[in-house]
């Protein structure tokens, strides 16, 4: 699992061009081993949201022009059987501290790089970043993507298309193609 905004090594490493080591933590799941950008396991939702992202946008300069993508919350979570975990499935102690400070993480984003939008994928992103931002003060316009994860019926029709429908009604598409 490589540690990038929705985990998809393939895009990252082919498409972004990263190169880099990824150290393992002190203890990993065995089922679940940390392999980094060799991970060769496919990402359903980031492979969507990227594939996406590369075919309005072949060279990753012209989407980075005008975008910045923040990962709410990138840590992995997993259950003792390698099930990977959302952050809605932990306890919600440890859940609502978590989210407090992925809150601060991604106002603090937004306020040192003077966004003016934040496209949050999901509506579950959608409120963190509206709830974050109110918090902070920070007057950003917030609107949402369909989340391309396969627990999304409607993302299992069609995403791609849901996806540009969206970015087009938002005035945003056009600010990623030549």
């Amino acid at each position: 699992v490589s540690q990038v905004p929705f985990g998809e090594a393939w895009h990252v490493r082919e498409w972004l061009r990263v190169v880099g080591g990824v150290k393992k933590p002190p203890s990993e799941h065995p089922e679940r081993p940390v392999l980094g950008l060799s991970c060769h396991r496919a990402e359903v939702s980031g492979a969507r949201f990227w594939g996406l992202v590369r075919t309005l946008c072949p060279d990753p300069h012209l989407f980075f022009r005008h975008c910045f993508v923040h990962n709410h919350c990138p840590l992995l979570f997993l259950a003792s059987s390698g099930r990977n975990l959302t952050p809605t499935e932990l306890p919600p102690a440890q859940r609502d501290q978590l989210m407090g400070l992925c809150d601060w993480a991604l106002a603090r984003a937004v306020g040192l790089l003077g966004v003016g939008l934040v496209v949050a994928v999901g509506r579950y992103a959608e409120r963190r970043a509206r709830r974050a931002l109110a918090a902070t003060g920070l007057a950003v316009r917030v609107e949402w993507l369909p989340h391309p994860s396969p627990r999304n019926p409607r993302a299992n029709r069609g995403w791609e298309e849901l996806a540009k429908a969206r970015l087009e009604e938002l005035g945003v598409l056009e600010l990623l193609v030549e």
